[in-house]
């Protein structure tokens, strides 16, 4: 076993060396004997040695080429958590420098709770994976070697728990990557998250590629040596890269696409690393004189970067033989800061100057920690993770020509407040592309938008919160009402208090209520009432959040005889024969609360991840459907029992697909074949799926609709058997149905 661990630490030593960069390789032989010591007798669940993974996230972490205290973290991440009895944050000190201690801190913190953790629990963990990243970048860094090496060795772990971190790895820290432009380590974790959620569907895709690069398997090297001479001839010094798509960037564009797999026209790229920039538009200009370039598919992200550092040269053209492929150009700098992104700058840069750079380009963490901080209200903690780091950008400009980088759906209201508090406070219309457009208007690609602005303006308004997309601009609002508006808050806050306190229909006084919220305010951290009426009144808590601490209190004070307990949705369905509700397992909060009598309604068969709405029935609990369900938008628009419609939601745990199955309807267009239905449930049998019923219908002579009603675990597993369904012979459509 030494002698093993001996060879992986000098892989690790020839990798340090190999960059050429001045290493202190004593401290961080010290570092590995350390950990190997600490961590003698523990093993990885697939027999090895327990230190091979700290050294394994080491080797990755110097591929990165950051710093010694950086190689350090990683050989010591995992020793004050599974090491307790035998060292501490104090000792690392001692042993290795504060830095190397604050980053294997970091690195504790972030750790300690894992996806299976309940929800509120799981957003605490990325608000403190932020709060390091905030800190040190190096934490996240080195986080995301972690998972990138967890997920290589995943096989050794049993299947639901290789579903789950391979969730969490999609959701979290591909996006994460992404975000940080570490192009190379985001497809690394998308394609191993995509062989543990969809292995049909990975399986499929890449043995598609392997067969089509086999029939093409001389495209590249030809198109590549037609380059090669076009570039030598006009005296640039270049460096080629041919290559093909990822595994799970081809899944997804067919995914979001609904196209076949001989659909995807860009499956072949070439890049093209030249000196300067000057050099990256005189290739672009040789490329397009060589081949026929496809309208609307040239990018320049030299001139306008990506939010997270991206620069390159992106067109797409048809080859010889009329096979399209993309070209990407750029500089040898540009092209380490696509591979590698913020990591990149350790490699370029050095000293305050580089943490300047990079505290810069990091400030939309700031805004996130903000938000959370601000808000107190996880959920909405939450969404500003979805929206700042989740989505794409649109690039938009100012009249000026600067480029404003913002998350897809952001409006015209959100690009004021990108550009500043006061531009967004003093917003009295806006126009786009010289026209005068509605305050809600989403910008799109390319356009140019101007704020127009008054002193004379009164301020945002209240009903802007709900337009809004990004968390920064939602913030801004608040905190103007929240310090020009104080006034209105409270009495705001109070009214949103009494209506709460209607519910219990019982008397009670101001002073009774001034002293309930008091208290509330008091155990969440207000000083006094008026401080808790004033953040109710401009959003920064939304009352939902402290209804039960406050019906608790309201209880205790009052003392109402009988006490009748705060009615909820599912109080509503309570009949004199049904005395007691039983708690459900159906995934499903109703008007915040959990636990209600549910029952999913047979014509639109909602799913997880579908938005939904509920209906209070007459003894049969209550009836939830799809939004887009034509009985529900029926029934709204003819204003049929409209108190009756209730809030409703999934729990994260229903669409992340732990436990429950539900009932999905499908409905298949397709030639009538005698191999059509035998095909249909061969293709439902290999992805585990159950059918549970199945009609028919003539449409003429030779076609048929089929009405398959089958078991399904959320929208996504729906969406992945309708995609599958597809590409069957025979099959003309496939699509969700109603009843």
């Amino acid at each position: 076993m030494d002698n093993t661990s001996g060879a992986d630490f000098g892989r690790l030593k020839n990798i340090l060396k190999s960059t050429g960069k001045r290493y202190d390789l004593e401290k961080i032989e010290r570092a590995y004997e350390y950990a190997k010591k600490l961590h003698e007798g523990q093993f990885r669940l697939s027999g090895e040695p327990y230190v091979s993974h700290p050294l394994a996230v080491a080797e990755i972490v110097a591929g990165l080429e950051l710093d010694t205290d950086s190689i350090c973290a990683a050989l010591l991440h995992d020793t004050v958590e599974d090491c307790a009895d035998k060292t501490n944050l104090r000792e690392i000190e001692k042993l290795f420098g504060k830095d190397t201690r604050d980053l294997v801190d970091g690195l504790t913190k972030i750790i300690i709770m894992s996806v299976e953790d309940k929800e509120d629990q799981h957003i605490e963990n990325l608000r403190k994976m932020l709060l390091a990243m905030s800190k040190d970048v190096r934490v996240i860094l080195i986080k995301l070697c972690d998972r990138l090496h967890n997920m290589r060795t995943l096989d050794a772990k049993p299947e639901p728990k290789q579903r789950l971190i391979a969730l969490e790895t999609m959701q979290v820290y591909a996006p994460l990557a992404h975000r940080l432009g570490m192009q190379r380590v985001k497809q690394d974790l998308e394609n191993l998250g995509l062989r543990y959620l969809d292995p049909i569907g990975y399986n499929e895709v890449k043995t598609d590629i392997e067969k089509k690069y086999g029939m093409n398997r001389n495209f590249i090297d030809h198109i590549r040596q037609e380059v090669d001479d076009k570039m030598r001839e006009n005296g640039i010094h270049f460096v080629l890269e041919g290559r093909i798509k990822s595994v799970y960037s081809i899944y997804k564009k067919m995914y979001n696409q609904n196209k076949s797999f001989d659909e995807i026209y860009d499956f072949y790229a070439l890049r093209i690393i030249v000196e300067t920039e000057l050099e990256c538009y005189t290739a672009l200009g040789l490329v397009h004189e060589m081949f026929n370039s496809m309208p609307g598919r040239f990018k320049d992200y030299i001139s306008t970067p990506k939010p997270n550092l991206y620069r390159s040269l992106h067109t797409t053209v048809i080859g010889r033989d009329g096979v399209p492929f993309e070209v990407q150009i750029r500089t040898r700098e540009m092209h380490e800061i696509a591979e590698f992104g913020v990591a990149a700058h350790w490699k370029y840069k050095s000293g305050e100057t580089s943490k300047e750079s990079i505290d810069q380009k990091l400030k939309w963490i700031a805004r996130l920690i903000e938000t959370e901080d601000e808000t107190r209200d996880p959920e909405e903690f939450m969404n500003a993770i979805k929206t700042d780091i989740f989505n794409d950008e649109t690039f938009v400009f100012t009249p000026k020509g600067d480029v404003i980088a913002l998350p897809q759906g952001s409006t015209v209201i959100d690009f004021a407040y990108s550009i500043h508090s006061a531009v967004g406070n003093k917003m009295t219309g806006a126009k786009i592309n010289g026209m005068i457009v509605p305050i809600d208007r989403i910008p799109q690609n390319g356009e140019i938008v101007e704020i127009m602005t008054s002193p004379s303006s009164k301020g945002p308004s209240r009903d802007w919160l709900k337009i809004v997309k990004t968390s920064e601009a939602r913030n801004k609002i608040r905190q103007w009402f929240k310090k020009e508006k104080k006034d209105d808050n409270i009495v705001l806050g109070k009214q949103m208090v009494d209506l709460e306190f209607k519910k219990f229909s019982t008397p009670y006084t101001e002073q009774n209520r001034n002293e309930i919220v008091g208290n509330v305010g008091a155990r969440i951290g207000f000083s006094c009432a008026d401080d808790l009426y004033n953040t109710l009144g401009y959003g920064g808590l939304p009352i939902t959040k402290i209804a039960q601490k406050l019906h608790d209190e309201f209880v205790r004070i009052i003392k109402p005889a009988p006490i009748e307990p705060m009615p909820t949705a599912a109080d509503q369905v309570k009949t004199a024969s049904a005395p007691k509700a039983l708690k459900s397992q159906s995934g499903v909060i109703v008007d915040g609360e959990s636990g209600c009598m549910v029952k999913f309604s047979k014509c639109c068969n909602p799913l997880p991840g579908d938005s939904i709405i509920g209906f209070v029935t007459k003894g049969y609990g209550i009836s939830i459907h799809k939004r887009d369900c034509p009985n529900v938008i029926n029934a709204m628009k003819q204003h049929v029992d409209d108190e009756r419609w209730v809030e409703a939601h999934w729990e994260s745990r229903a669409v992340a697909n732990v436990g429950s199955v539900y009932e999905a309807l499908i409905q298949i267009f397709a030639y009538n074949s005698i191999s059509l239905i035998a095909n249909i449930t061969t293709a439902l049998a290999d992805m585990k799926v159950s059918i549970l019923q199945i009609n028919s219908q003539i449409r003429s002579e030779d076609r048929i609709v089929l009405s398959l009603k089958v078991s399904c675990k959320n929208i996504e597993h729906l969406r992945g058997i309708v995609s599958r369904l597809k590409q069957l012979p025979d099959i003309e459509d496939v699509t969700r149905g109603f009843s």
